[in-house]
């Protein structure tokens, strides 16, 4: 009765180690071909990695630029508006302090300075000059040095200074305070956009 269950044993014990073999065989196998494709996979995840990096390096940077671009010119645009905005405010205060100046003394000086500008110019006192009602007398006066040139019974609207024509009315110069604040604005202006570094 042992003999054949010993039997039976050792055959199913043959079979087991058999099949554990085969089992265990099969394992390494697979662990190796596993061991084999990812050995084989790694450099081309290694390399799938670094490009994922580097395109988001490339996008970071895209987008960094455009951030600093963006805000440097609204910094740019901050300041150019800034600077308009004082040198308006400087102009209209002195704009404010021409209108109210008196008419004599250095005045009457200016007004002299405007004509004999203005005649050099056109290249003649043979000329007819406006200005405003509060100029008038002073530049009445100051016409007596200008041989050939009259004041206009017309008053123009200006700050102050003189517009003259020739009498021919071929030539026209506007020596206006007004004209002469305007052809120097851009000048002022750069001048303080220099000074601050604004707009280079």
């Amino acid at each position: 009765m042992l003999a054949p269950n010993s039997s039976l044993e050792q055959s199913i014990d043959k079979i087991l180690k058999k099949t554990e073999k085969e089992i265990l065989s099969d394992l390494e196998n697979s662990g190796s071909d596993s061991k084999h494709t990812l050995d084989n996979s790694l450099p081309k995840l290694e390399h799938e990695y670094d490009k994922i990096i580097s395109d988001g390096k490339k996008e970071a940077e895209k987008i960094e630029k455009q951030i600093v671009g963006s805000s440097d010119l609204d910094v740019r645009n901050k300041q150019l508006l800034l600077l308009e905005e004082g040198v308006n405010k400087v102009f209209s205060k002195a704009l404010d302090q021409i209108a109210n100046t008196d008419r004599s003394g250095d005045y009457s000086n200016l007004i002299k300075t405007l004509l004999d500008e203005a005649t050099k110019i056109l290249g003649t006192t043979e000329v007819t000059v406006f200005t405003n009602d509060k100029d008038k007398d002073v530049v009445q006066a100051a016409l007596s040095q200008f041989s050939g040139a009259e004041l206009a019974s017309d008053t123009i609207d200006c700050l102050g200074g003189i517009i003259i024509k020739s009498k021919d009315g071929a030539m026209t110069f506007n020596n206006t305070i007004d004209a002469r604040i305007e052809r120097l604005k851009p000048l002022i202006r750069k001048s303080i956009a220099s000074t601050f570094g604004v707009g280079n």
